[in-house]
């Protein structure tokens, strides 16, 4: 059963958020499916709520700017548009700083992070409270409507979630502009409540995602087919390991693996979910050290979590 929250029972919301509940909240654009950032489990339980088939990289909200940019390396670019648009519907995409303790599944295990400033006052004072960055996408099952009210959260969330926190009809209907700055020239990743035309008077003019020549394609869901690659070649479906290969397991480890990253023992996916891509770069990392030449990665299930968890160990697989 989903709660139904209202302003009063904010620090409720709070306390659902910091203890790894799907609390859904409003937004200026639309209602917004909440989780602690920092907490893996809670972004990989997002993704199982709404049956999105893909890790995609979410949004993480923030009550202030600075806030944000503890988290990302802001450069003029970004100071500039967050002191014109933040808070507001406007998410700048930019590099993850090497101390930022979001977790790698919010930001699809890329080098990026993508963040912003909400303008729904409800919003900015449960960001406050719970005093975590909140990643969220529409709080609406992936494929459908996005919501603009509770009663459309409800109408697809409602017992996935732990709460909805009603806070009336949105302002703006449409989601945040999502804007790509972490290279020279910005790049508009998806129009939405903040124009082209707005942007371009403030920075000058914004490749277009769509636009771009497939060699010239940013860190952005499925638009490379080489993703979340570590340095080591990944072998897919390993029913063995060889003495010269670091082991992604799920389930019981296979016989001889010197090295391990364990997705799930008990083969849960939402947990192997929340664990792929800091294994990823650990078993690289720790592998390299030890000169080893590979990582071989144990089947995962094709259904629920599964279709995205072997997505992105495609994505690594891929000739580089």
């Amino acid at each position: 059963m989903t709660e139904v929250l209202t302003p009063a029972d904010l620090s409720r919301a709070a306390a659902l958020l910091r203890a790894g509940e799907l609390v859904a909240f409003p937004t200026e654009t639309v209602y917004g499916l909440g989780a602690n950032a920092r907490d893996g489990r809670a972004v990989a339980a997002v993704f199982a709520a709404k049956g999105r088939p893909s890790f995609n990289p979410l949004i993480s909200h923030f009550p202030e700017p600075e806030a944000a940019f503890a988290e990302v390396a802001a450069d003029d670019r970004a100071r500039h548009l967050a002191a014109r648009f933040w808070p507001g519907p406007l998410t700048l995409v930019l590099p993850r700083r090497p101390e930022s303790r979001i977790d790698p599944l919010t930001g699809a295990g890329l080098p990026t992070l993508a963040v912003r400033v909400p303008a729904h006052p409800l919003a900015r004072a449960l960001l406050r409270q719970a005093g975590v960055p909140v990643a969220a996408p529409s709080a609406n099952r992936s494929g459908q409507v996005s919501p603009t009210t509770a009663a459309h959260v409800l109408a697809g969330l409602e017992g996935r979630i732990a709460a909805v926190l009603d806070g009336g009809p949105c302002e703006v209907g449409l989601e945040s502009t999502v804007l790509d700055l972490s290279t020279p020239r910005a790049t508009l990743m998806r129009p939405g409540g903040l124009s082209r035309e707005v942007l371009e008077a403030e920075i000058g003019p914004l490749a277009v995602a769509g636009e771009m020549a497939e060699e010239a394609a940013r860190p952005s869901p499925g638009m490379l087919l080489s993703h979340y690659a570590p340095g080591l070649p990944v072998r897919l479906g390993a029913r063995d390991v060889a003495a010269d290969e670091a082991l992604l397991a799920f389930g019981p480890p296979l016989p001889g693996a010197g090295l391990v990253w364990q997705l799930s023992e008990g083969g849960d996916l939402v947990e192997a979910a929340s664990r792929l891509f800091a294994g990823l770069r650990w078993l690289d990392e720790e592998g390299g050290k030890r000169g080893l030449n590979g990582i071989a990665a144990m089947p995962v299930p094709e259904h629920g979590l599964g279709a995205a968890i072997n997505d992105r160990l495609r994505r690594a697989a891929a000739p580089r």
